[in-house]
């Protein structure tokens, strides 16, 4: 009976000597929590989506209250929710030029010639391993939509076999530019009223020969826009999103394949005189 009682007493007295032990190093190597940190996470949307180039809202916030970026570096924010930021912390809004994804191909299932039958997971990574994927052009989208299940927001959708950007939906925060093999996905000016929907840096022959709508290089477009508003690299042309044209380029040009087109326009895919049959 005296051991256990002995054997208790030598326990609380570890107990005791512990939780002080504890609590000295607590208050020793406690770290102290900016409150505004917490109040800031609640303002902001809670994507996590790392469009700011941050972890998530909640490194986002801590690294506003510390003065490493504005508010306005949220992509995904409103402009309202942007000032109410600013104005608790009595700083500066930033500006935020928005930006939107655009998905550089015009392949859809009517204009791009299928290379082969893929009967695999439905995954544009894991197609692209498998001889490249299903369509002929290895440098075009997959069409697997792994890009509109990684948007947070829901903003792309697959359209005859093509991945396309609802504008007006998409807030900017890159998730879907990492999901994409064949790097088609580029973040853009929302303001941009135009896009040349082609990513195949082959000859214009090897092109048509797989694709109904691709880049030929014809420089047409080069010659009818302001200078540097459009370049072409080799067999690629390419929209200089710093300085880009307005909508009438298209009509100015008459791109002979249709890649050079409105943003409008290529929402709404449909059979054309370019179709490519299989």
């Amino acid at each position: 009976m005296g051991t256990a009682i002995i054997a208790l007493i030598v326990l609380a007295i570890i107990g005791a000597v512990l939780g002080l032990v504890i609590g000295i190093a607590g208050k020793l190597f406690a770290v102290d929590t900016d409150p505004r940190i917490e109040k800031i996470t609640e303002m902001l949307p809670g994507a996590n989506c790392g469009g700011c180039g941050r972890a998530g809202c909640a490194d986002f916030a801590k690294a506003v209250c510390a003065g490493e970026i504005l508010p306005g570096g949220c992509p995904v924010n409103g402009m309202e929710a942007i000032a109410a930021i600013a104005a608790f912390l009595g700083i500066d809004a930033g500006s935020s030029d928005k930006k939107v994804a655009v998905i550089l191909c015009g392949g859809d299932k009517f204009h791009a010639k299928p290379a082969a039958l893929y009967n695999g997971v439905s995954d544009c990574v894991s197609a692209n391993l498998v001889g490249g994927g299903p369509k002929g052009c290895t440098f075009g989208c997959l069409g697997l939509a792994s890009c509109a299940r990684a948007c947070p927001f829901n903003a792309i959708e697959l359209v005859n076999g093509l991945a396309v950007v609802h504008p007006e939906i998409c807030t900017g925060c890159g998730t879907c530019v990492a999901t994409c093999p064949r790097k088609l996905i580029k973040l853009v000016p929302a303001a941009t009223p135009v896009h040349i929907y082609c990513n195949s840096p082959e000859k214009a022959p090897t092109k048509k020969k797989v694709c109904g709508v691709p880049c030929i290089g014809c420089r047409k477009c080069v010659k009818n826009a302001a200078e540097g508003q459009i370049e072409i690299n080799g067999f690629l042309a390419r929209i200089n999103y710093a300085d880009a044209p307005g909508a009438d380029i298209v009509e100015k040009t008459g791109c002979p394949t249709g890649c050079l087109t409105t943003v409008e326009t290529h929402y709404r895919p449909k059979k054309a005189a370019t179709e490519i049959v299989s």
